[in-house]
């Protein structure tokens, strides 16, 4: 079944670029020039991933997908977020719980499509880890964890992944690699205890951890 993918860019010729890559990897595809336009086109359409730029007027990226989280019949789209922005540490930990990933322009054909593939096969396994362990009658609070926890553990990988390519740490002065250094190792802390977490949970739903 052919995934659909809506754009959100408030650059035209950015959306035409991303749009003709898409339809090439085999997607349909929606776009919109704005974080409002996104909006309004999301009352009427589900797409099954978002691809949401960063900056963006007058509504941003991030006030766009906050809007999107919120909204009960939108939240559950996954959104990877478009953008040449460099990412922070302060966004990384404010928002990494709404994104599925973090994509830097320019990027490839191949770049585009594994980070989409990415994030619908994780949610195929997530669904059908769900699914095995509701027919063994599993309780449900354990397995609304698990869910979580998977996308939370992946996520914050690839986040931490893409802050360490980020900032080099030498190249900073002293205040800043404090600043993002005790950033990285919270991010990092809450990442161990993300993971330990899962693995108790796997443990408990009997779901066996994938390669």
């Amino acid at each position: 079944m052919t995934a659909t993918i809506l754009v959100i860019d408030d650059n035209p010729a950015i959306v035409e670029v991303f749009v003709t890559m898409l339809r090439r990897g085999g997607y349909e595809t929606y776009s919109a020039g704005s974080g409002q336009e996104g909006l309004n086109l999301l009352d009427e359409i589900s797409p099954d991933l978002i691809l949401l730029d960063i900056m963006m007027e007058p509504m941003d990226g991030w006030e766009t997908l906050e809007n999107i989280k919120l909204n009960p019949q939108t939240r559950d789209i996954p959104v990877l977020m478009l953008t040449a922005k460099q990412l922070t540490p302060d966004e990384a930990q404010e928002y990494g719980i709404y994104i599925e990933d973090y994509i830097i322009k320019p990027i490839t054909h191949k770049e585009l499509y594994d980070g989409i593939e990415h994030v619908l096969a994780r949610r195929r396994e997530i669904a059908e880890a769900i699914r095995l362990a509701e027919e063994r009658g599993t309780n449900i609070a354990l397995v609304s964890e698990y869910a979580r926890l998977v996308k939370s553990v992946d996520v914050n990988r690839r986040l931490i992944r893409i802050l360490e390519n980020t900032y080099s740490l030498k190249d900073l002065q002293t205040g800043s690699v404090d600043k993002i250094e005790i950033a990285m190792r919270n991010m990092k802390n809450g990442l161990s205890i993300q993971e330990a977490r899962l693995e108790e949970l796997r443990d408990q739903i009997g779901v066996e951890k994938s390669e």
